[in-house]
């Protein structure tokens, strides 16, 4: 592959927002590409002025909403990229609209929320969050009612995905029987059992942690219903999207002593920043563990995920590969040396790659290597050409009436 490229590697402009990790910085410094940083989340119209001014790269965390309005403001916005697990704070349908894939961290904080789920399950056996509170209140209540060890519990994890799992194998050292449930089939580690329905999985566990995404069937997935078939006494952990419990049934089977307790680090409406106060009906409830969605804000988690999210993102803005997208298409054609590579996004309608084939036949021109993958809505193709006709390639397929964003590499 040539080093040349279409576009200056020191006029791609990357803004990472919400103090995203050195180890991404330093990546997209080392590429040449021009990195601005901001600490905090943008509102709206802010976010609309800077994507505006010509951004090709944006990173994100959790706060910052990334609306169609802004996409469609970004001309000439490439990526989007997630520093983070969830990437429901983006447009998913309006980015694709816009030729924009979006990419996330799926493993770098993994550990990380299951370490602290685990820590949270035992605080709750041991009700450690009202005895800390307590001493620091200077009271002495040395008292071993209902406090439990974890050692032969039983756990109910909810979504056994990537954290999901890593909690399984780490409850099981601990000694617990460990559940799960997921809608899709899943491969148990170690004596880890999968059972047939989220009934069965609340009826029999002491303890039950959610560990799945942001979704209309998950919304208060977790109700009033679900909390009367919980054992009694049983415990909730939520470290996974705010709007999955409703709180308020959660509230009261907290006060009716239904459930021995609940650790929350997710929440339907959270502060914009630190310096925001915090109002919520779980607030001040026994034995109830209220953590700042710190689930995956360790050092190592968040290195991790910079530099895990940075070489996704420049990896497809030196090659095209759309490999680990969430709402792309996957694409990764090996680079070939002696090639121009075109990149185009298209509506998927009939009759788009004849229409590509053809202007490429009428210009002589020499596919060396080709790529085509779709889904319901779009196609994204990657070609590799004879260098003295690409960027005439190039500029036919962007006329196209399908044609989403067309740009040529090197």
């Amino acid at each position: 592959m040539s080093d040349a490229t279409s576009f200056p590697k020191s006029e791609i402009k990357v803004l990472l927002l919400e103090n995203i990790h050195q180890s991404a910085i330093d990546i997209f410094g080392n590429e040449g590409f021009k990195v601005e940083t901001i600490s905090k989340a943008l509102p709206e119209d802010e976010l609309v002025k800077k994507l505006e001014e010509g951004v090709h790269v944006l990173g994100i965390r959790s706060k910052t909403r990334v609306t169609r309005r802004a996409l469609e403001a970004g001309k000439r916005l490439l990526s989007v990229g997630c520093f983070c697990i969830g990437t429901n704070q983006v447009d998913l349908e309006g980015a694709k609209a816009s030729g924009v894939p979006v990419f996330n961290a799926p493993f770098s904080n993994t550990r990380s929320v299951a370490e602290l789920v685990i820590c949270e399950i035992v605080m709750l056996a041991r009700q450690l969050g009202d005895r800390s509170r307590e001493v620091h209140e200077g009271k002495w209540r040395k008292v071993a009612t209902s406090s439990y060890e974890i050692r032969g519990k039983t756990l109910g994890i909810i979504g056994y995905g990537h954290i999901g799992s890593q909690v399984g194998v780490l409850a099981e050292a601990m000694g617990m029987r460990v559940v799960s449930y997921d809608i899709r089939a899943t491969l148990p580690m170690g004596n880890n059992k999968a059972v047939d329905s989220l009934d069965a999985l609340l009826r029999q566990s002491d303890f039950v942690t959610l560990h799945v995404p942001e979704t209309p069937q998950t919304k208060n997935m977790i109700g009033e219903a679900e909390l009367a078939k919980m054992k009694e006494g049983a415990y909730l952990l939520n470290l996974s999207r705010g709007t999955v419990v409703d709180l308020d049934a959660l509230a009261q089977a907290i006060k009716s002593k239904r459930l021995g307790g609940a650790a929350l680090d997710v929440y339907p409406e959270e502060p914009e920043s630190n310096s925001d106060g915090f109002t919520s009906i779980v607030r001040g409830l026994p034995n109830v563990v209220l953590t700042p969605h710190i689930g995956g804000s360790t050092l190592e988690a968040q290195e991790a995920i910079g530099r895990e999210v940075a070489n996704v993102l420049t990896r497809f803005t030196n090659t095209g590969a759309t490999t680990g997208a969430v709402n792309f298409p996957g694409v990764d054609l090996p680079p070939l040396v002696g090639a121009h590579r075109v990149l185009n996004v298209h509506r998927n309608v009939p009759g788009v790659l004849r229409d590509i084939n053809r202007l490429v036949s009428e210009r002589n021109a020499n596919v060396i290597a080709q790529q085509l993958a779709t889904d319901p809505t779009i196609g994204y193709l990657v070609m590799d050409l004879d260098k003295e006709v690409a960027n005439d390639v190039r500029h036919a397929i962007a006329e196209l009436k399908t044609s989403i964003k067309t740009r040529i590499l090197y």
